[in-house]
């Protein structure tokens, strides 16, 4: 029960009694603290399905990916060097983060918190693939040779030896990872993480994406163009899936006592 202080005071007209309540201060979201056992319960659910999933839209993205790699329909343009691909010379260090997307493209679908919204996410996922590789098909691209003797760069023959100069723009890699950069924001932001993970999330994002420019995998155009389509799909799917809302929903606040 809310403290009541009563004060008199007096006037011409009689005395009046002033009350003044002290209004209890709201008790802090319970939600808050619980971070952890809400991102434990969101990797528990649906696991098998989530990860098989992940792997098998992999496989098929890549069957799709490689073959118009390696055989395009249509005649192949080089993408044209800016200012900017000048600018970031060739850094072999960044081929780890250039690697870790495919661990970064995995966190996204393994917490969300059921099974509607992991459905909505393959679907936006695949359409956003589906943009990439049609462009591919009609309007293949692949980057300038650059002027560096790989024999010298020895961690780089599996990636030079799978992925090619081809399927250029728009960097499929900037778009997933742009993509699951927003999606992880989002679900951080809904299970109440503390801001060390978006820094991190933001941090894992740009290196991703500059390490496509700084491995010679990818030119500046497409890199805009990676990180339009990845953000546009993004934004589009979170505003039709409705994750918070759908969260909320299912976990409703604590009831307070006293009421």
């Amino acid at each position: 029960m809310p403290n009541t202080n009563q004060s008199g005071r007096s006037g011409e007209n009689g005395d009046q009694a002033e009350t003044v309540l002290e209004l209890p201060t709201e008790a802090p979201d319970v939600r808050a603290a619980a971070w952890p056992g809400e991102l434990s319960r969101r990797l528990r659910i649906l696991a098998p399905m989530k990860a098989f999933g992940t792997m098998f839209f992999m496989v098929l993205f890549f069957m799709a990916y490689l073959q118009l790699l390696h055989d395009p329909v249509f005649a192949v343009t080089t993408m044209p060097l800016t200012p900017v691909d000048h600018w970031i010379g060739f850094e072999p260090g960044t081929l780890m983060f250039y690697l870790s997307l495919w661990v970064y493209v995995s966190l996204p679908p393994a917490l969300l918190p059921d099974r509607r919204i992991l459905i909505g996410y393959g679907l936006a996922i695949t359409a956003l693939c589906a943009v990439g590789l049609l462009v591919f098909l009609f309007f293949p691209t692949a980057v300038p040779t650059p002027n560096i003797d790989w024999a010298r760069y020895p961690d780089f023959h599996l990636l030079k030896g799978v992925d090619g100069a081809g399927n250029a723009c728009p960097s499929l890699h900037v778009a997933t990872a742009a993509f699951s950069g927003i999606w992880l924001s989002r679900l951080f932001r809904d299970m109440r993480c503390p801001g060390a993970f978006q820094i991190v999330n933001t941090l894992w994002c740009l290196a991703i994406i500059y390490s496509t420019m700084a491995t010679k995998q990818h030119v500046f155009l497409d890199v805009v163009a990676g990180a339009l389509l990845g953000i546009i799909v993004a934004l589009l799917s979170l505003a039709w899936l409705r994750p918070t809302e759908n969260t909320a929903s299912a976990n409703p606040p604590p009831s307070r006592r006293g009421q």
